[in-house]
């Protein structure tokens, strides 16, 4: 695999992360590729993954990148607020998001998406960038599309 451009190309990464899950049905499986796949085919990251809701913490699930934080509270740092509010999260400065945890110091700008199960919160993916405002709504709305094929498959 190799590093595609930008907005052009996300619909064509879209459709190899459909590939990709199409025949699984473990979502635990299909985090791992999707979070693999992401940190290698789009540029300038430093952190993709999963964090799974588990009583009143998000746990550490599977990710590519510098070993993380395994355990984050709800309502706590960039994933825990992006679960408790249910929305997603664009972070152009990590700095200036009063209580973010720094799990790795490199991160400058963070993306958290709720992956949100028949209505419920059963945890985040969290994308972090070594680049301040890395995240624009062309990417933005591309990972959440990625969510929205691993929600479909879950339910």
């Amino acid at each position: 695999m190799h590093n595609l451009e930008k907005t052009n190309d996300y619909t064509l990464l879209l459709k190899q992360v459909e590939a990709l899950i199409q025949d699984e049905p473990d979502y635990i499986a299909n985090m791992a590729n999707v979070a693999s796949f992401v940190y290698h085919m789009i540029t300038d990251l430093n952190w993709t993954g999963f964090y799974l809701l588990k009583e009143d913490d998000l746990v550490l699930g599977p990710f590519n990148g510098l070993p993380a934080c395994t355990r984050i509270r709800i309502g706590k740092g960039v994933c825990g607020t992006a679960a408790e509010r249910k929305q997603v999260l664009n972070v152009d400065d990590v700095h200036l998001f009063e209580g973010h945890i720094a799990c790795d110091s490199a991160s400058e700008s963070e993306l958290v998406i709720p992956v949100i199960v028949h209505g419920k919160v059963i945890g985040v993916m969290d994308i972090d960038s070594p680049i301040k405002n890395r995240f624009d709504l062309a990417l933005e709305e591309f990972m959440i599309e990625v969510v929205n094929l691993i929600v479909r498959k879950w339910a």
